[in-house]
């Protein structure tokens, strides 16, 4: 009898500012093909706190709402992150290696009361140079090759990759061709980053693979987004476009939903932010030592 474990690795990443009606007018098969391997639910940003980046990154990385984490906007000061700290911080503390890469400066500088991820095993930021649109892709394009390279090298155990460019476009250009445009791209690269972690999924990966062949590993892949947009570009409100976000994932114990077909099961009826770090120890066969603490619970995971 074969009693071999495969390592298992989860992969997070985040794609500010999408909206999910917007996901029905662009080609995104790499997002497409995580959620046909699991689901792709909406998610409502946690009434606690408006529809910044902010606040609802720092819910998806600590599994707490905003009364707990305490930021309330894209400044981070007088956060409660050293008694809720992010999971990739937490994964390192227990000698686990985590792997953070970000171009927005509170998710991992002391910009702005940052960062956001505190000390994860390996991290890296990268300045936009200059200003605009094309800057932000720019940008994503040096934050995928690292990525890239990382995830291949290193092999981290729990990694968040950020991507920022269709947010910043939809804040300079609107929610038109430019934002839809700009969502093609990071799903582009987003393809990169599965191919590079060998996931099995993506518009590359053999019909009928599922995720977590390279090396032995098992791969659990969570996309998100922190919030949407209105169409003339921007966020900070309570309208119901701006607080709908999404969530998709695949991966070990993760099974396909039909959500795919549009029926969602009542789990997935009710996803929120807070969801992503349970799902993560539990990916990972960690306890949730924390529970009590978290305002989450893990996705149907085995």
């Amino acid at each position: 009898m074969n009693t071999v474990r495969r390592t298992r690795r989860v992969l997070v990443v985040g794609i500010d500012g999408v909206n999910l009606a917007a996901l029905a007018q662009v080609a995104t098969p790499n997002l497409d093909a995580v959620a046909a391997r699991g689901f792709l639910a909406s998610v409502v940003v946690e009434p606690d706190a408006p529809s910044l980046s902010g606040p609802c990154w720092a819910t998806v990385a600590t599994g707490v709402t905003a009364a707990k984490h305490g930021i309330l906007g894209n400044v981070l000061t007088n956060h409660r992150l050293a008694t809720f700290p992010d999971f990739a911080s937490v994964l390192h503390r227990i000698g686990l290696r985590s792997y953070v890469a970000a171009g927005w400066e509170p998710l991992v500088t002391t910009q702005f009361g940052g960062p956001l991820f505190a000390t994860p095993s390996r991290c890296t930021f990268i300045a936009e140079a200059g200003h605009g649109a094309e800057a932000w892709e720019v940008l994503d394009e040096q934050i995928t090759a690292d990525a890239e390279h990382v995830l291949t090298t290193d092999r981290p155990i729990a990694s968040f990759i950020y991507l920022g460019a269709p947010d910043m476009t939809a804040h300079y250009l609107g929610c038109g061709a430019e934002y839809r445009n700009s969502i093609e791209a990071a799903d582009v690269r987003l393809g990169r980053i599965l191919a590079a972690v060998g996931a099995g999924v993506g518009d590359a990966a053999a019909e009928g693979e599922s995720a977590g062949a390279k090396d032995g590993d098992e791969w659990t892949v969570i996309v998100v987004t922190d919030h949407g947009h209105v169409e003339a570009g921007g966020h900070g409100g309570k309208s119901e476009v701006e607080c709908t976000a999404w969530i998709a994932a695949c991966g070990p114990g993760i099974d396909r939903d039909s959500a795919v077909t549009g029926t969602q099961s009542e789990h997935l009826r009710s996803l929120r932010h807070v969801d992503v770090v349970p799902s993560i120890y539990t990916a990972l066969r960690l306890p949730l030592g924390r529970e009590a603490a978290f305002d989450g619970r893990p996705f149907n995971l085995a």
